[in-house]
């Protein structure tokens, strides 16, 4: 858990140095994540759980702290209110074990990368 953190805290200092380039990619995070990459409001990961358990774990997460609006499995899109922030959260199919979950969160227009960061840390967290 204390890597997670070192990572999440060298790519928020690389992204300030940096302003605003189009995308970071920071090294190996948490769990089952391979890494993920960073933009202005948005967090993308690849990990080794299958799809049925991602979006499981996305909805546990979602409803913890806020409210699903709208969710479309087939699609794996779910747009969510958490925290006065909307959410857009994508989970693609890369193999049978393997999914894509980017989040994107946004409070009044303006990019809410912490609670995307924190709502794909818990998302990828190992089960206790």
């Amino acid at each position: 858990m204390k890597r997670i953190f070192c990572v999440l805290a060298i790519g928020l200092f690389c992204l300030n140095l940096c302003g605003c380039l189009g995308g970071v990619i920071v090294g190996a995070a948490a769990g089952a994540a391979g890494g993920y990459a960073v933009s202005r409001d948005t967090v993308q990961a690849e990990s080794d759980m299958p799809y049925d358990r991602i979006w499981n774990n996305v909805l546990s997460a979602v409803n913890l702290r806020g409210k699903v609006k709208q969710q479309d499995t087939k699609r794996g899109h779910i747009e969510a209110e958490v925290e006065s922030s909307r959410v857009w959260i994508q989970l693609t199919r890369l193999t049978r074990s393997a999914t894509r979950i980017r989040i994107a969160a946004r409070k009044s227009y303006f990019p809410n990368l912490k609670l995307a960061e924190e709502l794909l840390t818990k998302v990828l967290e190992p089960a206790n």
